[in-house]
């Protein structure tokens, strides 16, 4: 028995029915769009405000003097203000680590890209500075094939 014509709209054939016998699996999804820069920066719009926020929240609630003594220094400050400026030594000491750690790295590329070929600027990844640390999931070793 043959199979029944597909109805036609115009110059473009309507799909069968799933009972007509074609089984074609379901269209894949939309790939997903990448955010644009304006949305990015909106975003991270909101989210500074609501962090400021929490900031001027945690503030207004902790604001009782506390005595506060280093390195001889004695001072009277408000609660919020000592955790706040503890907060931002911390950020700071933690940037100063990362920058020296990138800035490290680099240079190491650097070495070795001109170690490799002096006249060029061929891609030459860097050794691991650290080869006895994990670098992720271990892998089986595998013996060579003779």
């Amino acid at each position: 028995m043959p199979e029944p014509a597909a109805p036609r709209h115009g110059a473009i054939r309507a799909p069968l029915s799933p009972s007509a016998g074609s089984a074609r699996p379901p269209p894949a999804p939309p790939a997903r769009r990448r955010p644009t820069r304006i949305a990015s920066i909106r975003i991270g719009l909101i989210a500074g405000t609501g962090a400021l926020i929490l900031l001027v929240i945690f503030i207004v609630q902790n604001a009782h003097t506390v005595r506060i003594a280093f390195f001889g220094a004695h001072a009277s400050v408000p609660l919020a203000a000592a955790l706040l400026v503890a907060a931002i030594a911390g950020a700071l000491v933690m940037a100063a680590a990362g920058t020296a750690r990138i800035t490290q790295l680099r240079r190491t590329i650097r070495r070795t890209r001109r170690r490799a070929s002096p006249g060029s600027q061929a891609h030459v990844p860097a050794r691991d500075p650290h080869p006895d640390r994990d670098a992720g999931p271990a892998r089986p070793k595998t013996e060579p094939q003779s």
